[in-house]
């Protein structure tokens, strides 16, 4: 079953529960979604690799958008915003842990022979390749850093 369908089950469940967080986020998926499919030049099915981008990307603006806002104080607009999050994170693969994420680390900067801040760039690349939809940029390039100073 595709991403599309999975989303449009939920939707379906969500409007029975009246869900409305999940009814937002499971809309914003399917939006997103809808868009790739429409863009110029794009195929009209999205690989898998596709979808879980696109789910890691809205996953990724919602917790920015909740960052700032609890930065901000706004406490009341953060919540809903790492609700949204915690639904779309639903259809995403199993996230693997800071530790599971630094032991493939390890093994990369061990076949790569990085020795220091120069070779980040490569770690990085073939970090996010392996690591594609099991974890975000984000941890995957602090833990790079902290192996690599």
């Amino acid at each position: 079953m595709s991403l599309q369908d999975n989303v449009m089950t939920a939707m379906k469940e969500a409007m029975k529960a009246k869900d409305t967080n999940a009814l937002t986020s499971l809309r914003a998926i399917k939006s997103a979604i809808l868009l790739a499919q429409t863009e110029s030049g794009a195929k009209q099915e999205l690989s898998e690799e596709d979808e879980i981008k696109l789910l890691q990307k809205l996953v990724k603006q919602r917790k920015d958008s909740a960052a700032i806002f609890a930065e901000q104080g706004r406490d009341d607009l953060a919540q809903p915003e790492l609700d949204q999050a915690a639904v779309i994170e639903q259809f995403l693969p199993e996230q693997l842990s800071e530790e599971e994420v630094e032991k493939v680390v390890e093994d990369i900067i061990a076949k790569t022979g990085a020795d220091g801040m120069k070779d980040m760039g490569k770690v990085m690349g073939m970090a996010s390749q392996e690591l594609a939809g099991k974890a975000d940029g984000k941890t995957i390039s602090t833990i790079v850093k902290n192996k690599l100073s």
